[in-house]
């Protein structure tokens, strides 16, 4: 096993509204699936990252408890959190060191997610 975690989706109740989010925050094109209210983020998959998406249905329940995903807040997470709260967000936590594995901040996105960053500066 190389990796631990493998896909993550992140639920939605507007999809419209979550790809704006993610889109505005990761400064990122969002891909949509032609199939079904399902949307990619950007991964580097052809390194042997994994990636991940914003997903809309039955089974996908917006949630600030449970399971946390952080995404890769880059060089320095504070840029991606910069743009949580003018992007509709709300930063629950700000950016917090974590010893030698860097640093996290959590935030809750406009579908009631919660969700981190992580990075290493």
């Amino acid at each position: 096993m190389v990796s631990t975690l493998n896909w993550f989706e992140i639920p939605a109740t507007d999809f419209a509204r979550a790809k704006a989010f993610y889109a505005t925050v990761l400064n990122a094109q969002i891909h949509d699936d032609p199939n079904r209210q399902y949307a990619y983020l950007p991964s580097d998959s052809e390194n042997g990252a994994f990636g991940g998406a914003i997903a809309i249905g039955e089974n996908f329940v917006p949630a600030t408890t449970g399971t946390t995903v952080y995404l890769d807040g880059g060089n320095d997470l504070s840029v991606p959190l910069g743009r949580v709260e003018s992007a509709g967000g709300t930063v629950i936590l700000p950016k917090t060191a974590i010893g030698g594995n860097g640093f996290i901040a959590l935030f809750i996105d406009t579908e009631g997610n919660k969700v981190g960053f992580h990075s290493m500066g």
